[in-house]
This record gives structure tokens, sequence and C-alpha cells, in this order.
């Protein structure tokens, strides 16, 4: 049997309970170690799910503890600290997203942890919910032939902002939170991309970041995509949080819609199947999508650890996407196309 992996979860806001359950659920891997400067929320997760060992500062913790990894559930501005900390102990690091405010930051994390010899993955998750994955496949397979056009959609009117205030607050919203999980799906299905057009707006007047943008990319592949995210949809079902997918290729198309029903066009006629993901024990409708995904990552990094190989979305994976969140802020701001910055 593996090693099992002994892990510090630092950050137990929001979304960390994700991590907690999924990282239970991985037999050689183990959190063994809290932190948070929340006095009250880590209480909270340490008694949540039986973890004494509970820190407020995180560098008290790497010190004290025998950990093999950390995993860094905090906000963005706290990432490029704490990812150099644990590169600093030659500890392996998993990063929400977003990676980094800014490409120089992101670049300097994943320079710490390649001079430290250690692995540095971002919880980059989309790309592992089930219905993604059966794309993915599927055009791997050749089921529609050589793709030339695909969209990317993800429209609601769901309220992000209750569970997570903060959101509300900053000046970049939907791209930055949203769009940068589409952006990077879009890298997983069609490649990296040379150049985007982007164009935001603002409807809801409570917040005073976008909540809509739409984001045209031209793929090396030659594939053109369609990126658009929208909190300011209101549709007749709620589909939060699904993520629509559209492909057409040479020999047929592909569409992933509501309910995960996954359907395949071609030349012969039309198959639909059933994609959708596993309702966790610990999950709960709708975000089972999501959870799951957060075990499937979690999983894949625990895997990539016992083999000493780089996870699919490392910190210099990830470089390429954080690129196209900033491009698409810059062609947002300056109404032109814009090539992302080679990282």
């Amino acid at each position: 049997m593996p090693e099992v992996l002994r892990g510090a979860l630092i950050g137990c806001g929001f979304f960390a309970a994700n991590h907690l359950h999924a990282w239970r659920d991985i037999a050689d891997a183990s959190i063994v170690a809290l932190c948070d400067r929340d006095a009250a929320r880590l209480h909270a997760a340490g008694e949540s799910f039986g973890i004494m060992a509970r820190y407020q500062d995180a560098a008290a913790l790497l010190d004290a503890e025998r950990i093999d990894f950390v995993d860094i559930a905090t906000t963005v501005a706290s990432h490029r600290p704490l990812v150099e900390l644990a590169a600093s102990r030659r500890i392996p690091a998993i990063c929400q997203k977003p990676f980094a405010a800014t490409l120089a930051d992101a670049q300097a994390m994943v320079e710490a942890t390649a001079r430290a010899g250690i692995a540095l993955m971002v919880h980059e998750n989309f790309r592992w919910q089930t219905p993604l994955l059966a794309v993915r496949q599927a055009i791997a397979a050749g089921r529609i032939g050589t793709p030339f056009w695909g969209r990317i959609s993800f429209r609601s009117a769901y309220d992000v902002f209750s569970g997570q205030p903060y959101l509300a607050q900053g000046t970049r919203f939907i791209i930055e939170d949203l769009g940068i999980h589409l952006l990077d799906v879009a890298r997983f299905l069609f490649g990296d991309a040379a150049r985007l057009t982007a164009r935001t707006a603002r409807v809801n007047p409570a917040i005073r970041g976008e909540d809509v943008a739409t984001i045209m990319l031209d793929h090396v592949s030659g594939v053109t995509s369609i990126v658009d995210c929208s909190y300011a949809s209101r549709l007749e079902r709620e589909p939060f949080p699904q993520t629509f997918v559209e492909v057409d290729g040479s020999a047929g198309t592909l569409r992933l819609g509501q309910d995960y029903r996954l359907t395949i066009a071609d030349a012969a006629g039309a198959e639909t199947t059933d994609v959708s993901p596993r309702l966790l024990p610990w999950a709960s409708r709708p975000w089972h999508n999501i959870q799951e995904s957060v075990l499937n990552i979690q999983r894949h990094w625990v895997t990539c650890l016992h083999e000493g190989r780089e996870p699919d979305t490392s910190g210099r994976d990830n470089l390429q996407t954080l690129a196209l969140v900033q491009a698409a802020y810059a062609s947002a701001a300056t109404g032109s196309p814009v090539a992302p910055a080679a990282p």
C-alpha cells in the first residue's frame, strides 16, 4: 500500500469544507493540521473534521508538524507568501485559484518551487468535472472529427455573494472568479490561444466588478472558441453550477446541455448519453458536480506525488490560463484583440 501522505490545510473559509471532505475519501492522504487566522473558523473546521492540530500562523504549523504537502485554500493576496513559505521548507503545495493577481507573482511562485524541487499544483478543478472529462474523451476519440469551433458557457442568476460576500467588493469579478475556469477548460479542450477579444458588463449595481463577460479566442490549433459567463441571467430553469459546451467538428457536433446530457451527432444520426457526476455521500445538489471534481483533482495530486510526476494543472501550466485572464481584462479595457503574455 502507498504511504499515507500527511497534509495541512491553510484556510478554513467557505470552500474549505469541500477540500476536507474530499481528503477524507482518499485513503493514502490525511489532513493532520489546520491553519486559519480566524480563530472561530479554525475551531469550527477542527471540530467538524476531528483535527486537533490547529494554528493561526502558517510558519508555526510548518515548523511544528511533519507535513508532506500543504493545501492552500485562502484568498489570492496570500498565495505568493504561502507558496514561498512552503517552498522554503521544501514542502509540495496545492494553491487555490486564482493562482495570483499578477503574472509576475505567479511566475515567482513557479520559480520558487522549481528551485526547491517540489511539486506545485493549482486547484483548477473545472477540467476535473465528470461531464467535461466526457467531452474531452469524446473529442480525443475522434467522435466528431477535427474540431473547428467551440463554445463554453456558464450563465446563471445564482446568488454567489451570500456565501462569498468579498466577491462583490473587488473591481474584478466574473473573469477572475469564474471565467478563469472556463478559459482553462477552453485550453483543456482546444489547446492554447494566440489571441483573444473580450467584452464585459456590470448588470448588478450592488457589486463593483463585471458580472458578464464574452471572450472570443483564436487557438493555436485553428479552433475558434467563445467563452461566455454571466451571473446576471435569469433563466426558466436555473442551471447553476452547470457548464454547457458546444463543439463543431469536421465529422459531427457535440453538445453538453442541461442535466448533463451529452449529445453527439454525425452523418449516422445522434446519440445522447447521461454524463452526470456522482452524488458523493457528503455532497449536496446542485454543488455535487463541483464537489466531485474536488475529489478528482485531489486524488490526481496524491497520485502525482507518489509517482513523482508533474500535475496536469501545475503552476507552470496555469501560467497560460492566468495569461488569458489578464489578456481578457486588457482587451475589455481597450476594445481591441490582445495576445496573451508569454509566461
